[in-house]
C-alpha cells in the first residue's frame, strides 16, 4: 500500500516503532475521538517519548489524514480485485456501492486493522477535510487516494451514461453520503429512517445512483 508521501515526516512501516504508531494510533483514535487523542496519550500507550511519535508525523492532524489516504488506498485495491473478471460496467458499479455503503470486503491486513479504518473515516475523517489548511494540502497531493478512488467511480459513470454531464460530482456526493449516513444511522437515527440498515442504505444509494444516470 502507498500514500502520498507528504502525508509524514519518515514512512511509519519502515521500522517497528512507526507501525506501532500507525497502529496503535489507529486503536486509539478509534475509541477516543479526535477530540480526546493527543499523541502524548499514544506514546505513553506505546512506552516511548512524544518526541519520537513527532519524528513520524506533523501532528494528530496528519496522522488523520494518513488514516484516510490509507482507507480508500485499500478501498480501491478491494474494487480492484473485486471486479477483476466483470466486464459489465453496472456490474462493476454495483460492486464499488456495496464496498461504499458497507467499506471494504477484504478484512484482514497485516498493517492496519480494515475495520478501524472503516470507523475512524465514518466517523472522524470530515474533521480532517473541513479545515483552514485544506486548500494547501490539496495542492501538496496528499487528497491523492481519495480522488483515485473517486475517479474510478466516476468513470464506471461516464461508461453506462456517457452523456451524464456530471459523473465527477455524481461519485464524490455517493462517497461523502455513504460515509456521512452510516454515522447519522448509529448516532443521529432521527435524519433517517428507522429501516435504514446497511442493506436499505445500499438500496436507497443504488435507487439515487441510477435514476440521476437513466433520467439524463
Amino acid at each position: 500500500m502507498e500514500v502520498h508521501d507528504n502525508l509524514y515526516l519518515k514512512e511509519p512501516f519502515s521500522s517497528e516503532l512507526g507501525s506501532s504508531i500507525v497502529q496503535e494510533g489507529a486503536v486509539l483514535i478509534r475509541n477516543l475521538g479526535m477530540e480526546h487523542f493527543t499523541f502524548k496519550k499514544l506514546a505513553v500507550n506505546i512506552g516511548v517519548t512524544e518526541a519520537a511519535v513527532y519524528r513520524y508525523f506533523e501532528n494528530k492532524h496528519m496522522l488523520l489524514l494518513y488514516l484516510t489516504a490509507w482507507y480508500w488506498a485499500w478501498m480501491e485495491v478491494n474494487y480492484v480485485y473485486a471486479t477483476a473478471n466483470l466486464e459489465s460496467s453496472k456490474a462493476r458499479l454495483s460492486i464499488a456501492m456495496k464496498l461504499m455503503v458497507n467499506g471494504p470486503v477484504f478484512t484482514r491486513n497485516v498493517h492496519i486493522n480494515p475495520e478501524d479504518l472503516r470507523n475512524i473515516v465514518v466517523n472522524e475523517s470530515l474533521k480532517g477535510y473541513l479545515t483552514k489548511t485544506v486548500d494547501v494540502e490539496h495542492e501538496s497531493g496528499i487528497f491523492a487516494q481519495v480522488y483515485n478512488f473517486g475517479e474510478r467511480i466516476s468513470e464506471l459513470i461516464f461508461e453506462i451514461n456517457p452523456s451524464y454531464l456530471y459523473p465527477k460530482t455524481l461519485a464524490f456526493t455517493i462517497m461523502e453520503s455513504s460515509l456521512l449516513h452510516a454515522f447519522n444511522a448509529k448516532h443521529l437515527p432521527d435524519m433517517t429512517e428507522q429501516s435504514l440498515d446497511s442493506e436499505n442504505r445500499l438500496l436507497f444509494f443504488e435507487d439515487l445512483i441510477i435514476k440521476a444516470i437513466s433520467n439524463e
